[in-house]
């Protein structure tokens, strides 16, 4: 059976070069990832998951928050990721959030950001590399302690915004030493996780590959249940 597609939005900015890591990862984990972004027209008839991708900052206009002096916006991603997070919801497709993809899965939902981490979780350290040097504990009983293990791990980190209220349905699957969310995911399917971090740049470890791995397999289930929808549909007898 061919691979699950996979849609990967990216920033303008730097997609030409975290796009290849992305799909790289993707088809480790047996998918096959098509760029998307503001240039590049989304169908989600044609995939079969979502990565919403790092990079550029949200604009506080989507949760009620003050705009920052320091903030790189791109108003045209925002709406684009944030429609995509919403219809994916109402179509059951699976979705992981990467770093800004993880606050924007919460913002979708309804919920609200730090714009500052730093300086409300001020034990949090501030690392800026694509090194596993973060200590981020896993919420037992989570997602994505069944998809890459409860033991801690360590993580890279580049971003500077946070989850601060979560979305509806959302949880928290992951918090660092300081206490600030790295991880959420949604209660209930569909698929939905959103990690802080940027495991496309772990992909020589196991527990990041695992990540992919799980929404691959998601993506997986989704297209088998929407064949047979679809089946079903055009009056074709569908074999269970």
């Amino acid at each position: 059976m061919s691979r699950p597609v996979i849609g990967v939005t990216t920033s303008q900015r730097s997609g030409w070069r975290i796009f290849p890591l992305v799909a790289l990862n993707v088809f480790l984990a047996g998918g096959r990832a098509v760029r998307w972004g503001v240039r590049q027209e989304p169908d989600l008839e044609k995939v079969h998951g979502i990565v919403i991708g790092g990079g550029d900052d949200i604009s506080p206009d989507f949760y009620g928050g003050r705009l920052q002096a320091a903030a790189r916006l791109d108003p045209a991603r925002d709406t684009l990721e944030h429609d995509l997070c919403c219809a994916a919801f109402e179509r059951n497709i699976p979705v992981l959030g990467i770093c800004r993809g993880s606050q924007m899965l919460n913002v979708a939902l309804g919920g609200d950001l730090h714009q500052d981490a730093f300086s409300v979780y001020e034990t949090s350290r501030r690392y800026k590399t694509i090194l596993p040097r973060r200590r981020v504990t896993v919420v037992p009983g989570t997602r994505l302690a069944g998809i890459a293990g409860k033991a801690t791990m360590h993580v890279n980190a580049l971003h500077s915004q946070s989850v601060a209220r979560l979305g509806h349905g959302l949880e928290i699957a992951a918090r660092d030493e300081g206490g600030m969310v790295q991880a959420i995911e949604r209660v209930r399917d569909p698929f939905a996780v959103g990690v802080q971090w940027h495991p496309e740049h772990l992909f020589y470890r196991k527990r990041q590959r695992a990540i992919f791995r799980a929404l691959v397999h998601a993506a997986g289930a989704y297209r088998e249940t929407r064949g047979q929808v679809e089946a079903v549909d055009r009056g074709m007898p569908v074999s269970g």
